[in-house]
């Protein structure tokens, strides 16, 4: 049996805590001077306190970045699609790693945001814990001792926590067991998403699981929950891998190498196919099938391939087809 790391099946760990100020309409209802007033009192809240972590933040207001930046910041999970669209109203306080944002004037005030490589559930909850209380010396937040934490959309209602763990699942996709994976996701009050989450479509075998439920439960329980179920879920994907290596070893092998031959070698190349192969030349380097390239280096490509972040690296502003040849031209420089 091949031996798999099981540390590189979770991407990527995220806590996001939603909140309200108290005096203020909900984001949908704010007029453009309370706008200016939410931004104004939740990026105080953090730069502008006594804690050290304030020198690590900075404000961006999305309205003076370009459009292409604006998405780019979605592709790499710095901000949501709803921020992006919502640009002119729109704000976020981020650190330098761009692994902590709070975003302003999204669904919610606040959407406070953690996110870590591997499996780092509890630790990102504890920094987002840690950052909320410092905000809240400043802030007072919309809140019912009865139902908790008060929120636009009733489902964030309670804790307004959004537990995630970003995993790589190609095993369980390609043995169609997918689908049984969700089925038991959904039975135990969590959800399985795309890449960006909610509305998005799954790409690369990447699926986010998170949980549903924000009332009724201690962010202590959701957290304990969601760490059990991703266990489980890495658990089947090992299982799996080692099915396919044991019964398709040559097929599996083939498939793993052809993919790599064809993000090499092409000359043009869509963003779901070469993230579609990026995920077979990473369950190759997982499974020690490929050796000689580093998981970190797929990690980048998967988000560097895509299109306004390709833009961005490349300086080119033309359709698809062009970012196509770029795309093709980049993945050959990094492999090759």
């Amino acid at each position: 049996m091949i031996e798999v790391d099981k540390n590189n099946i979770i991407l990527t760990s995220r806590v996001r805590l939603a909140r309200n100020l108290a005096h203020m309409p909900y984001p949908h209802m704010l007029n453009q001077e309370q706008v200016s007033e939410v931004i104004g009192e939740v990026t105080s809240s953090i730069t502008d306190s006594n804690s050290a972590i304030a020198e690590d933040f900075h404000v961006v207001k999305l309205k003076d970045v370009e459009q292409l930046k604006r998405i780019s910041m979605f592709e790499n999970h710095i901000v949501s699609s709803d921020l992006v669209n919502n640009y002119e109203r729109a704000a976020v306080v981020v650190n330098k790693e761009s692994d902590v944002s709070v975003m302003i004037n999204e669904e919610d005030h606040i959407r406070l945001q953690v996110i870590y490589p591997g499996f780092k559930i509890k630790e990102a909850y504890e920094y987002a814990n840690k950052l909320d209380d410092l905000m809240e010396e400043k802030l007072t937040y919309a809140y019912d001792v009865k139902l908790g934490y008060l929120t636009s959309c009733p489902t964030n209602v309670g804790t307004g926590i959004r537990a995630s763990v970003m995993l790589h699942l190609p095993a369980l996709t390609i043995t169609k067991n997918i689908n049984n994976v969700v089925n038991t996701v959904t039975q135990v009050g969590m959800t399985i998403r795309g890449i960006y989450g909610e509305g998005s479509n799954v790409m690369g075998n990447m699926y986010q699981i998170s949980n549903q439920v924000t009332l009724g439960l201690s962010e202590e329980e959701i957290i304990n929950n969601l760490t059990a179920v991703t266990k489980k879920i890495v658990d089947q994907e090992e299982k799996a891998r080692g099915l396919l290596y044991e019964k398709q070893k040559d097929e599996l092998e083939d498939d793993i190498y052809r993919s790599l031959g064809i993000l090499k070698y092409a000359r043009t190349i869509s963003t779901a196919e070469a993230l579609n192969l990026l995920s077979r030349v990473r369950m190759g380097i997982e499974m020690g099938i490929i050796k000689d390239i580093e998981i970190n280096n797929i990690n980048k490509l998967l988000v560097n391939v895509q299109p306004a972040t390709l833009q961005l690296i490349s300086g080119i502003d033309s359709g698809s087809g062009q970012r196509d040849w770029v795309r093709a031209k980049i993945l050959r420089e990094a492999l090759i």
